[in-house]
């Protein structure tokens, strides 16, 4: 099983950018395909993006399209999340999780490692 520990959080005015990284730890034979969540009390954790294994595909939530993006490095070891134009709405916990199967869609319930998370404030 892999650890999965985010970083990049922090504090933003609204229009700024912060990129999100999310180091995998463990398998070193195992690259699982990774997504992105946000959680926000009173909601549920909300799907954001994804990526898999080798990097060849990714899947964006509608309601961040063109203003996030997925990236992986070669190794496969860091997935990072780009964050760009950032609105006070986006503030929240988010968080990395481990798919469990080769296509890593936006159901919570399917990733079985999650990460501890990491705060994004952004003020207006």
């Amino acid at each position: 099983q892999v650890q999965l520990e985010e970083s990049g959080g922090g504090s933003v005015q609204a229009g700024g950018s912060l990129t999100l990284s999310c180091l995998v730890h463990g398998n070193v034979f195992s690259k699982p395909p990774i997504g992105w969540f946000r959680h926000t009390p009173g909601k549920d954790r909300e799907f954001l993006a994804s990526i898999t294994y080798d990097a060849k595909d990714t899947l964006i939530a509608d309601s961040v399209k063109g203003r996030f993006s997925i990236s992986r490095e070669t190794a496969g070891d860091t997935v990072d999340l780009q964050m760009n134009n950032l609105k006070p709405e986006d503030s929240g916990f988010y968080y990395c999780a481990a798919h469990r199967s080769l296509w890593p869609g936006p159901r919570a319930d399917e990733y079985d490692s999650w990460g501890q998370g990491t705060q994004v404030t952004v003020s207006s």
